[in-house]
């Protein structure tokens, strides 16, 4: 099952109490939110209007590289936050992490790492392992997160699947897709948890152990634990999770102050046990459900009508026009995505559930219920 937001976790291994830590302090005028937000339950609140993608789907590449670029570090910061904010009833089970703030730190750490957050004029227009063509280096990597193109589906069938989250969806890789800066934020993140559940099944990580490991993972591709002599985890992972601590204990996570890798101001924040600022929660594999699905109704206007297999349709015969980043004004939203995957194969959206509808429609069938 697809699912994206509006999370309920029902199992009680998931229920996990906030650290007693203390949060960082604001001046008013350094953020973009409404201060009044309660940032645990409620996020930031997309301040910046974000959507789906940040890019028009039927602009060329370089349109789309040139919007991305034009963005301040502060919009960086946010649009990783709009998409943390959407899956958060997700991640903060994976992650094993219940503070909010100290998961958006912890991917402006990988934002840092991986391209210091736009802050040298870049924007998330940053793009490496570029030189053998689009597609083509399994390396290839875009954005502020540097989201390889083997997150994607429908990249090359000899690089290694990474369809183990069903609950965020998985964009084709398209140069459109790709190079789009929100989809390439949702699409690191969806790596991340990649790498948490092959950490948590394969490897049997626990606690930090699945964090770090599966930000080995994004960088080497394998998230095996190697032994704490292992010098690659002080190079990648311990600079990421430092420089998460500097963001969140300097009050550095909603203006337009960045640093990088090996910055001295991050010095204090690498040394001794460097983990155990992010705490003793255990990320989990618990089951996450919705609670609102009416399954049937793809177009999200509560009843399930025959427009509603007609948008499955469209979907799925012109997906650029009609997909979730869809150019269309009646495109399919990533909630309706839930909702239309209805015919119960287990396989995602296909033409099977266009035809449930449509039984449905004709007292055939019953639908499934959330």
């Amino acid at each position: 099952m697809k699912i994206k937001k509006l999370f309920s976790i029902i199992t009680a291994s998931a229920v996990m109490v906030l650290q007693l830590c203390a949060a960082p302090s604001y001046a008013d005028d350094s953020i973009a939110h409404d201060s009044s937000r309660n940032i645990q339950t409620e996020g930031v609140g997309n301040p910046f209007n974000y959507g789906e993608r940040n890019t028009p789907a039927n602009a060329s590449t370089e349109e789309i590289r040139a919007i991305n670029h034009a963005m301040s570090v502060q919009e960086v910061k946010y649009a990783l936050y709009k998409e943390i904010d959407e899956h958060w009833d997700l991640l903060t089970v994976r992650l094993g992490q219940p503070d909010r703030e100290m998961v958006y730190a912890l991917f402006l750490g990988i934002g840092t790492r991986e391209s210091t957050l736009g802050g040298n004029g870049d924007g998330a227009d940053i793009e490496t392992a570029y030189d053998q063509g689009f597609g083509v280096s399994s390396a290839h990597a875009y954005g502020t997160l540097q989201t390889a193109v083997t997150a994607f589906a429908d990249c090359d069938p000899t690089f290694m699947k990474e369809d183990n989250v069903p609950e965020m969806y998985q964009y084709s890789l398209t140069e459109s897709n790709f190079y789009d800066a929100i989809i390439s934020n949702h699409m690191g993140i969806r790596k991340i948890l990649h790498f948490v559940e092959l950490g948590i099944n394969e490897e049997g990580l626990t606690g930090y152990q699945v964090v770090r490991g599966a930000l080995k993972g994004f960088n080497t591709g394998w998230c095996t634990y190697t032994g704490e002599n292992d010098g690659y985890y002080k190079n990648y992972p311990d600079e990421i999770i430092a420089l998460a601590r500097w963001y969140y204990e300097e009050g550095h996570l909603y203006d337009n102050v960045f640093t990088w890798t090996g910055d001295q101001r991050a010095d204090q924040y690498r040394e001794g046990d460097v983990w155990e600022w992010w705490g003793s929660g255990q990320p989990s594999m618990a089951e996450i459900t919705a609670e609102d699905i009416l399954y049937g109704d793809a177009n999200c206007n509560e009843t399930v009508e025959m427009a509603d297999a007609v948008l499955i349709l469209q979907v799925q015969a012109n997906p650029d026009k009609y997909g979730t980043a869809g150019s269309e004004e009646e495109h399919i939203t990533e909630k309706g995505l839930i909702n239309a995957d209805c015919s119960g194969s287990g396989d995602g959206l296909t033409t099977k559930d266009a035809l449930a509808v449509q039984k449905f429609m004709l007292n055939m069938i019953t639908l499934p219920e959330a």
